[in-house]
């Protein structure tokens, strides 16, 4: 069972940013996509953004495209989320997921390993 841990969900003003990491000491993830996901309450799983193994493809979520960045260090095993000009919509939990595919994937099913989600809450 491959474990990830996400962090760095903060309470932040609207307009501010945010940096979410992403880590796992389980698996090695060069290999894996990594994607990043969100839920609010009463709300389904939305995909965020996605990355593939060698960073040479990413794709986003139509709500965050131009704000949101997603990139990873696979030498340390990490991936991040960069949240740029935050807006109260965003609030939600935020999970990073992987899984062995090549190309990226934007639906939940389709990633087999996740975090434990990260709270952000946008608000003034």
């Amino acid at each position: 069972q491959v474990r990830l841990v996400a962090s760095g969900g903060n309470l932040v003003q609207p307009g501010g940013s945010l940096r979410l990491t992403c880590t796992t000491s389980e698996v090695t993830i060069s290999w894996y996509i990594m994607g990043w996901f969100r839920q609010a309450p009463g709300k389904e799983r939305e995909f965020v953004a996605g990355i593939s193994p060698s960073s040479d493809d990413v794709k986003y979520g139509e709500s965050v495209k131009g704000r949101f960045t997603i990139s990873r260090e696979n030498d340390k095993n990490m991936a991040y989320l960069e949240m740029n000009n935050l807006l109260p919509e965003d609030t939600a939990v935020y999970y990073c997921a992987t899984d062995q595919h090549y190309l990226i994937r934007t639906a939940p099913e389709d990633y087999k390993y996740w975090g434990q989600g990260t709270q952000v809450t946008v608000s003034s």
